[in-house]
């Protein structure tokens, strides 16, 4: 299934997208998408609802995450070699860790807004996944099935806050309209492997990343087992693993984004985003 929210900001509406690539509402089945509808019996249960029978929404209308109350919004830095390399730092003998504040998380086609005085906001096409049930100590073997679905996200940086403003990535991670999610959730059992995936990402049309989730370092089954070690991942919790070369800070000279400049990024399978990068504002 392709699980949505959509709708105004703070007002998203459950729906789905039925195999025609249509917008359903799912109003009159759950609430919301969120950790109590993230588990394996709703998801099976939604699985079995009659899609055609469900409520067309007309028009365009907006997406939001499509994940709502999330919790934890966890990222894994350096998960590509080829990203490793072009940052001049060496391959991780384990995963990076850090976290995204949950306040810059976004539909995936809202506008992304550069902090007051950045210079050097950049782009990162990255594989996301959702936790569907609590998970402590998971073996990687059995790591998998506390996944709910994969998503897209744009890991949008600013470089001189995560590097030259102190010892910690996370407040150049974290500004606001820096987590574009979506624009669907796709639950595991539509991605055969969540290894095999290419992604992409054009800035005004040009495009600057080009990989395939089949050159992470540490897969997803490694990072669910691996997080599981050092926090309880609760149902609604995302993980964003990373990302290919091709960012505007590996360009000679850096490469960073300004007013006006437009964003569009997809993973196979699980959809695209659009950005258009403005002015910070309160």
């Amino acid at each position: 299934m392709k699980l949505v929210r959509y709708g105004n900001p703070g007002k998203e509406k459950p729906g789905l997208i039925d195999a025609n690539g249509q917008l359903r509402d799912l109003s009159s089945v759950v609430k919301d998408i969120g950790p109590e509808q993230l588990g394996d019996a709703t998801l099976a249960k939604l699985a079995k609802v009659k899609t055609d029978k469900l409520p067309l929404v007309r028009g365009k209308p907006r997406y939001g995450c499509p994940v709502a109350k999330v919790g934890k919004f966890i990222a894994i830095g350096l998960n590509y070699a080829d990203h490793a390399a072009e940052s001049g730092l060496p391959i991780p003998a384990e995963p990076v860790v850090f976290m995204k504040a949950i306040s810059c998380i976004q539909g995936p086609n809202d506008p992304v807004m550069l902090p007051k005085g950045s210079k050097k906001t950049d782009w990162e096409v990255e594989l996301g996944f959702v936790i569907g049930k609590q998970a402590r100590y998971v073996s990687q073997k059995d790591a998998l099935n506390y996944v709910a679905g994969y998503c897209t996200i744009n890991d949008v940086s600013e470089r001189e806050y995560q590097i030259e403003r102190g010892g910690t990535w996370d407040k150049g991670k974290g500004c606001d309209t820096f987590g574009p999610i979506g624009p669907w959730l796709v639950t595991r059992d539509e991605i055969a492997n969540p290894q095999k995936l290419a992604m992409w990402l054009d800035v005004n049309g040009k495009r600057m990343q080009t990989g395939s989730t089949k050159t992470m370092i540490f897969n997803v089954a490694k990072l669910v087992s691996y997080l599981s070690q050092f926090m309880t991942l609760e149902p609604g919790d995302v993980v964003t693993t990373g990302t290919p070369p091709g960012v505007g800070l590996g360009m000679k000279p850096p490469l960073y984004l300004k007013k006006g400049d437009v964003m569009t990024l997809g993973i196979e399978g699980l959809g695209e985003q659009r950005q258009e990068v403005v002015p910070f504002k309160l």
